[in-house]
């Protein structure tokens, strides 16, 4: 049966990291979503996203294969950001990061039989502990990016928004890296 394995969670609750290991050790393809922004230097179309015009986004549109999407007003213009109908065909198991208001989206295109929500729960001290040594390592830290980042997380994933994702599974990341990569193969093994 196909699935999608949607990894959520806020801030410095250790996504990306989980993400890449569960990438590497398993099966599971990686969701790539689409933008109407230009490709920055290093990126490569197809692996960040699918790099389109304003035209192929609508076409696309059109044939009522966008999920969801998210308009970002930027000083050079519009930029779209969308998550595209995906090919099971290729592979029967995929995976993606999203935040819940995409996965109540996917939700609803797909059904709670395709779409496994897997949370990363992290203390909140954590969390911004974390952010903000992540941040110390950048050449010009922006510790008010890191505030700002954690107030829209208390808000986009407060407890009735969490609640209301369907097949959802918590996962404690106060572990390391090893113990919450294996606790997120478990919950994947048994929809297999």
């Amino acid at each position: 049966m196909k699935r999608l394995f949607c990894l959520i969670g806020k801030s410095g609750a250790g996504k990306d990291t989980v993400f890449g290991e569960l990438l590497k050790r398993t099966s599971l393809r990686p969701v790539v979503t689409y933008t109407t922004r230009p490709m920055r230097q290093g990126e490569v179309n197809g692996r960040e996203y699918y790099f389109v015009t304003d035209e192929t986004m609508e076409k696309l549109s059109s044939e009522n294969k966008i999920i969801e999407k998210r308009t970002y007003h930027t000083v050079h213009g519009d930029w779209n950001y969308f998550t595209c109908d995906i090919d099971f065909s290729i592979s029967e198991h995929y995976a993606m990061i999203g935040t819940p208001e995409v996965v109540n989206k996917l939700l609803d295109y797909y059904d709670n039989e395709t779409v496994v929500v897997i949370y990363l729960d992290l203390d909140n001290k954590e969390r911004l502990l974390r952010c903000i040594s992540r941040e110390s390592e950048q050449t010009k830290p922006n510790y008010s990016e890191v505030c700002r980042r954690y107030l829209s997380d208390e808000e986009d994933f407060c407890e009735s928004i969490i609640d209301s994702c369907k097949n959802l599974h918590r996962v404690d990341s106060s572990g390391t890296n090893d113990e919450n990569v294996s606790q997120c193969i478990k919950i994947i093994n048994s929809y297999r």
